[in-house]
């Protein structure tokens, strides 16, 4: 389903369920368009025609991608349609346009119910597979990137496929001694699992799934959004519910992980990240761990969510794995606050030749301001710049060299407060500019003279740092203010207004949901875009998440970069040339720099495993491969204990960019 449509807080109370293995009891249903379905589609398609900022053209062209990106929602791998299923969807090829002009999703329904058709074949196939035993002794191997793999001419071939597949998932779930039945009965657990799922889908699932293959072509952040949905997001944006703090989305057949809350249950464990996949969820110790891969969103959601002080166990294949390889993580349910969520200040010192400097560091996990409280007259409303400004005459009181704003995975909010807070570091001038789709571009510009920071500034930003944290970081680049340091920004530099549907259509008691619209895109006050490109770093430190997956480029659909014309501003000074020798000093040091070559050599083993196109079903070839990535994490480890027994037993735990910011800003202080 449509990646970004579905992005759930997982914050509320869990549900519970339960496993059996007759599966006579489950009737799987057909579906079709519901009478609000037909008007919501031609609403959906007059709004992404007339008010998006791309404004689609309804023809053939648009009909022709649009069948293209729902087939390949359906059946990502290729492993549940067969090549004359894809060839009898080719009769919609040129009229989905005029379906949608109609008010028409009937081919829709008609493709997903193939698909379902397809999906209960392959569960029943397996179920056949599992029953009988299986061998490992055989050098065959299996795909599991099968993105750009033919369809299945045949069910003879279809069965091949899946043979390997369920011999994959087999090996991939033997741990420790287990026998080849209980480990089959782990892998049909799953199945009827999914088989139960599939039998509570509802026709406004098929409804959601169908329209939001449309909007992803208008742009990846346009989506629909069904009055369950809407609810479900709208509430989770309240401040008091509970949960791990954490948001999902459907990727395939997986749940993955896209953003944890800044001092939450999941950030406070430090074992789960952004991009990490969620395939297992068991609640307390010793509950069954109930398999989700091919879940809907919001069953997830309701295994993970729970009560504060109750535990919940994920078992996921992190985000650095290279061979699927799952691992169980364990966390506490607790409230997520917005003091949580606050920018934070502390200082580092560090040590350059005799001489002890004091570096401040403010975190900011996302720009955010309370409107509610702001809106009543409350003096004491919360803010980024309010917090900021007060963390900063804080850390000033105590003779702090330097300054660093810390930006990593904020992926945004509020553009006012991106705006108030570049404030704070400029006398005066634009921050930002917003084009409308009409063409009109506004200018936002900070007013007020007060500087509250003028000494060295650097600014921390990653591939996750998004939006808002793009509008700031390169205010502070274009006007020379800050260094930016650490990897390419994400380039999402466009704006969503919702569009509550009930306010256009009226049916009895009805709810129609909501359209998340993007209607505008952010530009540099010198004339690019943030959009696509996002913000590049003075001084660049290689990542290990792909650049293709990981970053609004990687997207099909996304819009483009392009310019428009540059503002006039005063920069605060032009730092080309002390960048050349900052960068040439950082380069000395990370030559020598064991972290820096650790995550080098991350880098490499991630595209290596990247590039992997087939796993071995022969077991002993399995564990063996198995074996050896166990044992180079183990080394890893102990290399990093080693490093850190080296610099004292109270030391830090290490952050490898935050430490040669420091360097870097001992560097300009010192006017190297």
């Amino acid at each position: 389903m449509k990646r970004s449509t579905l992005i759930i807080a997982i914050i509320l109370f869990f549900s519970q369920v339960g496993f059996a293995n007759d599966t006579s009891k489950i009737v799987l249903k057909t579906f079709k368009p519901e009478l609000q379905h037909n008007t919501i589609f031609e609403f959906v398609g007059w709004v992404l025609s007339n008010n998006h900022y791309r404004k689609l053209t309804l023809n053939d062209s648009l009909s022709s991608q649009y069948l293209n990106n729902y087939i390949k929602h359906l059946d990502p791998s290729h492993i549940y349609f067969l090549k004359s299923d894809i060839q009898n969807f080719e009769k919609f090829r040129k009229t989905l346009d005029d379906d949608l002009k109609l008010g028409k999703p009937n081919a829709g329904f008609e493709m997903y119910n193939v698909y379902q058709t397809r999906l209960e074949e392959r569960i029943n196939y397996t179920f056949d597979l599992l029953n009988s035993q299986l061998y490992f002794s055989s050098n065959d191997s299996f795909s599991y990137k099968r993105e750009d793999v033919d369809f299945a001419e045949s069910m003879k071939e279809m069965d091949q496929l899946w043979r390997n597949k369920i011999k994959y998932e087999v090996l991939a779930s033997k741990t420790g001694d287990k026998d080849y039945k209980s480990v089959a009965e782990i892998v049909r657990k799953r199945y009827y699992n999914l088989y139960k799922q599939l039998s509570k889908t509802r026709n406004e699932d098929v409804f959601s799934f169908y329209v939001n293959s449309l909007t992803e072509i208008a742009d990846p952040h346009t989506d629909y959004f069904s009055p369950k949905v809407a609810e479900d997001f709208n509430q989770s944006m309240s401040l008091s519910l509970e949960g791990i703090g954490a948001t999902l989305q459907t990727d395939n057949e997986y749940t993955k992980i896209v953003t944890l809350v800044k001092g939450g249950p999941a950030d406070r464990s430090k074992k789960i990240f952004n991009n990490d996949k969620i395939v297992g969820v068991a609640q307390g110790k010793d509950g069954e761990m109930v398999n989700v891969l091919d879940w809907r969103i919001d069953e997830v959601v309701g295994l993970i969510r729970g009560k504060k002080g109750t535990l919940v166990r994920l078992q996921i294949i992190p985000h650095d794995a290279t061979d699927n390889k799952t691992k169980v993580i364990e966390i506490v349910r607790d409230k997520i606050v917005l003091e949580d969520q606050a920018a934070k200040g502390s200082i580092k010192e560090i040590i350059r030749n005799n001489k002890t400097y004091k570096m401040g560091v403010i975190n900011i996990p996302s720009f955010y301001m309370d409107f509610a409280a702001a809106s009543r007259g409350d003096r004491n409303y919360k803010s980024t710049t309010r917090d900021v400004k007060k963390i900063i005459d804080s850390l000033s009181k105590q003779n702090i060299d330097g300054l660093v704003i810390d930006l990593r995975s904020n992926g945004g909010g509020s553009l006012q407060e991106a705006v108030e807070l570049s404030g704070l570091f400029i006398k005066k001038g634009p921050v930002v500019q917003v084009k409308e789709s009409s063409g009109m571009i506004r200018p936002y510009e900070d007013n007020n003279e007060e500087v509250l920071w003028n000494k060295p500034l650097a600014v921390i930003v990653n591939r996750f740092s998004a939006s808002a944290s793009e509008i700031f970081a390169a205010a502070m680049q274009d006007y020379g203010r800050a260094i930016l340091i650490g990897e390419q920004t994400f380039g999402k530099g466009t704006v969503q207004n919702p569009i509550d549907i009930n306010g256009f259509i009226q049916m009895g008691d009805l709810k129609f949901g909501e359209i998340k619209l993007t209607i505008a895109k952010f530009y540099r006050i010198s004339g690019g875009s943030t959009q696509h490109h996002g913000v590049f770093p003075d001084i660049h430190f290689p990542g290990i998440y792909s650049g293709k997956e990981y970053s609004e480029s990687g997207n099909e659909f996304s819009l483009p970069y392009d310019e428009i014309n540059k503002m006039k501003f005063e920069k605060v000074a032009d730092l080309s040339n002390r960048i050349s020798l900052l960068k040439s000093k950082h380069d000395e040091r990370m030559k020598i720099n064991d972290e820096y070559n650790y995550l080098l050599e991350d880098i490499a083993t991630m595209e290596a495993g990247r590039k992997k196109q087939f796993v071995s079903l022969n077991e002993e070839k399995f564990k063996s491969e198995n074996k050896i990535n166990e044992e180079k994490n183990k080394l890893r480890v102990e290399q990093r204990k080693k490093a850190k027994e080296k610099k004292g037993k109270n030391s830090e735990n290490v952050d490898l960019i935050l430490d040669e910011t420091k360097e870097i800003l001992v560097d300009l202080i010192n006017g190297n």
